[in-house]
């Protein structure tokens, strides 16, 4: 039973998780302008755990087939067998509509929507269509990851402004600068596969070009988040600090891959998590200080 419970734990990608409500429950605190209702994040947070986890089981319903071809996935729990096909499918349906539900009715009919959304993004419009078919699927179909931002401030206000725009257009920009450094890591994975990814498509010398540029324009919006929602020196500095810091990490990539050296991927990528984790951390605690 405990190792059944653990491979159905393990279709929602608990790591991923983390990551998604990293950047929820500190928009909540800058939509609020400081400490928000504590039993609206725990609704928040429950209902976008559930939303993540039957998107990513979803995704490992979907990816069964070369997940069984790949060394990063291959002890996923559809490839060993611990969980069928049809219970991880039930099991995906079920935290939907569970996730939907649960935001209807603890916050309000918007992050419902927005949640349903990212699902149907994350399942549809990146996992059937884009990852197999085009370099471009991280871009667009990262787009999904996005969400949390804008469900957490649903949450707060019941509505949209600039702020969560900004936050929103932050993550989908840092998206590929996180994981194409990860698709060189595993390029001959996803290439056994058939998988597009941009590792696969491009040398390693225009995939740091191309981290470089997003890890810029990343930053970029960061900032521009200080005027827009008045954030005070602890964002500030952090989005110049940290920042300047991912920029440094995707240039060294880039320099050893044109090199012609052993190009270290998984330090931008592990970097990248790292920054984003930092900036919302800045993102909750400016609105709590006076400065």
């Amino acid at each position: 039973m405990k190792r059944t419970i653990r491979a159905y734990i393990a279709l929602t990608k608990p790591r991923v998780l983390e990551l998604l409500l990293v950047s929820t429950v500190p928009v909540m605190f800058l939509a609020q302008g400081g400490l928000p209702n504590l039993w609206l994040v725990a609704a928040t947070v429950i209902g976008g755990s559930l939303s993540a986890g039957s998107a990513a089981s979803f995704n490992m319903y979907l990816d069964r087939d070369i997940d069984a071809h790949m060394q990063r996935t291959e002890n996923r729990p559809l490839v060993t067998g611990e969980v069928t096909p049809r219970g991880a499918l039930v099991f995906s349906w079920v935290l939907a509509i569970v996730s939907t539900a649960w935001l209807w009715l603890t916050t309000n009919w918007l992050a419902a929507v927005l949640s349903a959304s990212a699902i149907f993004f994350y399942v549809v419009i990146y996992t059937m269509i884009l990852k197999r078919r085009t370099e471009q699927n991280i871009i667009w179909g990262g787009i999904a990851g996005c969400f949390p931002v804008v469900i957490g401030w649903a949450a707060v206000t019941g509505s949209l402004d600039w702020p969560a725009a900004i936050l929103f257009v932050l993550v989908f920009l840092w998206t590929p600068a996180h994981y194409w450094p990860l698709s060189m890591k595993y390029k001959d994975d996803y290439d056994g596969v058939d998988v597009p990814m941009l590792g696969v498509t491009r040398t390693a010398p225009q995939v740091g070009l191309q981290v470089i540029l997003y890890a810029w324009a990343t930053v970029a919006c960061s900032l521009l988040l200080i005027p827009v929602a008045g954030m005070g020196l602890v964002y500030t500095i952090s989005a110049t600090v940290f920042g300047g810091w991912f920029i440094y990490e995707s240039h060294r990539l880039y320099s050893q891959a044109v090199r012609g050296g052993a190009p270290k991927p998984m330090r931008v990528f592990h970097a990248s998590i790292t920054y984003l984790t930092l900036i919302f951390v800045a993102v909750a605690i400016d609105p709590l200080l006076p400065f």
